[in-house]
């Protein structure tokens, strides 16, 4: 799949997530990119699906304001190994993306699994 139609299926998972998550995003941004960076796959493996960058919700002060947005980077080749279309891409891209936005919001996949959110 090329980048432009991974963009869009990654589009369609950002609009099918919960509703309160996406009404609860703030200053965050969301990339593509084909792999993780050779000192993001040294950090976090070189199979990395997803990553967020930046300061969750609940460790913004009162002097929070003026900062880069948060980013969140989809690694399109990892997401893509092993999928048999664009459904199970789709369902992965899905997956990865509440995963990094829990972060922002503070979350852990405990409480994702506790709310029936995976």
């Amino acid at each position: 799949m090329d980048t432009a139609d991974f963009e869009k299926l990654a589009e369609r998972a950002i609009r099918r997530l919960p509703r309160a998550f996406r009404a609860r995003l703030e200053n965050v941004v969301i990339t593509v990119a084909a792999a993780p960076s050779r000192t993001q796959a040294r950090r976090f493996g070189r199979n990395l699906l997803g990553l967020y960058e930046g300061v969750p919700l609940p460790d913004r002060g009162v002097f929070y304001s003026g900062a880069m947005p948060d980013k969140i980077t989809l690694f399109k080749n990892n997401l893509e190994t092993g999928c048999r279309g664009p459904a199970q891409v789709e369902a992965r891209v899905r997956h990865t993306l509440m995963h990094e936005i829990a972060h922002h919001f503070g979350m852990d996949d405990e409480e994702l699994l506790e709310k029936g959110l995976y």
